[in-house]
């Protein structure tokens, strides 16, 4: 599987998009963009979480005020992620007002949706487009099912209800999604921005429409494409709903970006989303980000719920230790480590693994075999926090030596 490499590539920040690279990781901020402490801080935490590209709402003055800031705090603190301002409605105002703004930001999203109407519609964007042009900066034109150019779709909804045999009005809108994408880049292109300037999407919150959506827009443009549900959802169904879409595209070599749009719960960690997007990533073998921990179900012959919480803590413990990994060892991403639960499958798993444990299940005896490269190098026994702190340092220990240290 690769990506398109037929593709324009597009220059954000250090960051190339398309052209052959790799699928990019992005996230937005849920921040007041006016705070400049909070936005800045939770730009370094999605970056520290592995997104390499950082979108954040500007939508008022001080918003717009607020950016050169929060852009330099983020760069003080060591972080290089491309930051993207995104616009509806005032964009043009808050670009031209506020010049500062404009010469921060990596790139600007722009939704052709929510600019105006006729000839205001037309100058508003072409206002937004000079700026970028004038910058130097890359634009993502960004068209949503949600904030379609209303006059566009009446008249192609009134043109089909008109027409011999009308087609359903889903496929009317996305007709006037690809429509209304492909004619922004044209507008952008005739005033001044270079095509190896512009990335595209086409976002809907239904699956099936955003595979066809994408599957027209790849043969038909040559511009890296952002993909992703507008609304993918809470929980479980924003995950699945996301996989489901972006993964038959990503198969597909379709995609340059993507964004995993999920509703977090109440107080819940932005960073998910992050996560989300480079499992699916992880999962097609695209792109390896983090160790991969294997852990099984669960049926009734496990006797009680003490794998369940060692592979909890096993990724935890991952996690809260791989960015130091990666500043020791070449290739700590690929670890692959097993946490199973019974003998059926334990020992096989914890075999296939780099490092993998195999607790003991009902009526089994009382031990845990540890593997390392397919051989046991070790059987724990003991309480469950003993054997917890005895496999996390087999796992450290395991690094430490099949892992190369980075050069100082």
């Amino acid at each position: 599987m690769t990506t398109r490499d037929d593709t324009f590539p597009v220059q954000v920040g250090a960051l190339q998009l398309g052209g052959g690279a790799p699928v990019r990781v992005q996230a937005m901020t849920n921040t007041d963009s006016a705070d400049t402490t909070a936005t800045a801080a939770q730009i370094q935490a999605l970056a520290e979480a592995g997104a390499e590209l950082a979108r954040i709402t500007v939508n008022t003055p001080a918003a717009a005020m607020a950016v050169p800031e929060i852009v330099a705090r983020v760069r003080d603190a060591g972080c290089d992620a491309p930051i993207i301002g995104d616009f509806h409605y005032n964009g043009h105002i808050l670009l031209r007002d506020y010049p500062q703004c404009a010469a921060a930001l990596d790139k600007y999203r722009i939704n052709p949706g929510n600019v105006g109407k006729g000839a205001v519609r037309d100058k508003r964007f072409a206002a937004i487009c000079a700026i970028a042009r004038d910058n130097d900066k890359a634009v993502r034109i960004g068209v949503n099912a949600g904030s379609l150019d209303s006059e566009l779709v009446e008249t192609r909804l009134a043109e089909n209800a008109n027409a011999p045999s009308p087609t359903p009005a889903e496929t009317v809108l996305n007709a006037c999604m690809i429509y209304s994408a492909l004619h922004a880049v044209e507008q952008a292109v005739s005033l001044g921005v270079s095509e190896n300037r512009i990335v595209l999407s086409c976002k809907t919150s239904r699956p099936n429409d955003l595979v066809a959506l994408y599957r027209e827009l790849a043969g038909r443009t040559r511009q890296p494409l952002h993909l992703g549900l507008t609304e993918a959802g809470m929980g479980m169904k924003g995950l699945v709903w996301s996989a489901a879409a972006m993964s038959i595209l990503l198969e597909a070599g379709i995609g340059d970006t993507i964004r995993v749009s999920l509703t977090p719960e109440p107080g819940g960690n932005r960073c998910e989303e992050v996560y989300a997007a480079q499992e699916v990533l992880q999962a097609l073998e695209l792109r390896q980000f983090t160790p991969e921990v294997v852990s099984c179900p669960g049926c009734g012959r496990t006797a009680s719920d003490a794998f369940q919480r060692l592979a909890s803590e096993t990724k935890q413990h991952i996690r809260a230790r791989l960015p130091q990994w990666r500043e020791q060892y070449e290739g700590v991403e690929t670890l692959k480590v097993a946490v199973m639960g019974c003998v059926v499958n334990g020992p096989g798993e914890s075999k296939a693994a780099n490092i993998g444990i195999s607790l003991p299940g009902n009526n089994e005896k009382p031990r845990c075999p540890v593997y390392a490269d397919g051989v046991k190098i070790a059987t724990l026994h003991g309480v469950e926090h003993a054997v917890k702190k005895a496999f996390l340092e087999l796992i450290e220990s395991y690094i430490a030596t099949r892992y190369q240290k980075k050069q100082a």
